[in-house]
């Protein structure tokens, strides 16, 4: 009898030696009475897919929501930590949790269900300027703009900026965090590539008063996407330890063990980090171009909330508690969204974190009407910078169409902001 591979279902478990030793010492062939003997004793080891959480959506399968996004909610949902789940109306199919995917775990916390670009995050600074005079000064101030951000693959600034969350003790404490503390640092206030983005809007409020924001999307760099690599790989070697045919992709962290804490206290170091690098671009950019700030609000996704013993994961989701401030940006050249929430139990207070894409980053290359994108962008007046054919209007779903969804439901709106100048960086490097 080959005791190690009977006893598969407990690789990765802390006491697996203890384990063995025990299986090796038993005076009997039968593997059902070792494995019998072994669970007494150590436990039984759970299976995936023998629970079902219950799940709400907020959209239709096939119409608002890809068959594929459900799917993938429907497999986190048979983890036998799972508590329940809901879909946004701008999800789509994503990396285990689908992306616009809320989902409450018992007192356990999965790197894979926050994503790899950790604590993504909105954020608005509302300009005191006038919309006239912004745009007859746009192209100076977007050229300011350009000066007080960083785009691209692997980029930062030099010298590198600086801001007091690199003097967070957690660095030098966990040692996989100290081992990113220099790219941090390196890429600090700094926006990658992909779908993150540099906005001037002229918004409009629901009561016709006008403003001008400065609006920015990004998260934690490379050093978010290198720790959730880790954590991610982590969390499926000891969930496999202790549960049987677990998909890749859908471990978890025990909270009440040092892993689960370990990890959440560098998820929220990642989260204070993505802040700092907001608040650069939002010190920066009005510094140099002689403007203030009125008001600032920021959003974040990719994120966990520890509520009582549930770990509310919301992947490309948002908080909407009951009058909380949002943000739901649309695309290049389609209006993004003020909103409040209205604290939806079912959505477990939560609301879309944008329009959602229809199709793949390649099928959307591959739909790419360059000369419509150009008519758009003319059409709505937006000068533009670094738009990858994978980030036009054309590669996401109609952002009014995601706000109608969840309009008097999850969200209310306070005010619409048309892009004017769009920054962007092309090739993602961060996991987003």
């Amino acid at each position: 009898m080959n005791t190690h591979a009977l006893l598969k279902a407990y690789h990765g478990r802390e006491d697996y030696s203890e384990i063995a030793r025990f299986a090796a010492s038993l005076e009997t062939n039968d593997e059902a009475e070792t494995l019998r003997l072994v669970a007494q004793r150590f436990g039984i080891t759970a299976v995936y897919g023998e629970n079902s959480a219950p799940i709400t959506l907020f959209g239709e399968i096939g119409v608002d929501i890809p068959q594929g996004a459900y799917d993938q909610l429907e497999t986190a949902m048979q983890s036998p930590v799972a508590v329940r789940g809901a879909l946004m109306p701008d999800a789509h199919v994503g990396y285990a949790l689908p992306i616009g995917g809320v989902a409450e775990l018992h007192n356990a916390a999965s790197p894979s269900y926050i994503g790899y670009d950790i604590s993504c995050m909105v954020m608005l600074s509302i300009l005191d300027i006038m919309p006239d005079d912004f745009m007859a000064h746009r192209r100076a101030l977007a050229e300011d703009l350009r000066a007080e951000t960083s785009f691209g693959v692997g980029v930062g600034f030099n010298p590198p900026r600086e801001h007091e969350v690199m003097d967070d003790p957690l660095w030098n404490e966990i040692k996989v965090a100290n081992g990113q503390k220099r790219k941090a640092q390196t890429q600090l206030g700094s926006s990658g590539g992909g779908n993150h983005f540099a906005d001037l809007v002229v918004g409009e409020y629901t009561d016709g008063a006008e403003f001008v924001g400065l609006l920015t999307h990004s998260g934690s760099r490379g050093a978010g996407h290198k720790l959730a690599t880790y954590y991610t790989k982590l969390a499926d070697e000891l969930t496999r330890g202790r549960v049987r045919e677990v998909p890749k992709g859908h471990g978890w962290l025990d909270m009440e063990r040092e892993s689960g804490q370990e990890y959440y206290a560098v998820m929220q170091l990642m989260g204070r980090y993505a802040l700092a690098n907001h608040e650069l671009i939002h010190k920066h950019f009005p510094a140099r171009a002689g403007l203030s700030v009125k008001d600032n609000i920021w959003v974040r996704h990719n994120y966990a909330w520890q509520e009582g013993d549930g770990i509310i994961h919301r992947k490309g989701a948002t908080p909407s508690a009951k009058g909380q401030d949002g943000i739901i940006p649309g695309t290049s050249s389609t209006p993004s969204y003020l909103t409040v929430g209205l604290g939806n139990q079912e959505s477990m207070q939560s609301s879309s974190h944008g329009a959602g894409r229809p199709f793949s980053r390649t099928e959307a290359k591959k739909r790419h009407d360059q000369a419509a994108y150009k008519d758009a962008l003319q059409k709505n007046d937006v000068l533009h910078f670094g738009v990858a054919q994978d980030e036009t209007y054309q590669a996401y779903k109609d952002i009014e169409d995601v706000i109608a969804a969840q309009e008097g439901v999850l969200v209310n709106t306070v005010a619409k902001m048309y892009p004017k100048v769009v920054i962007m960086g092309g090739k993602v490097d961060d996991g987003d």
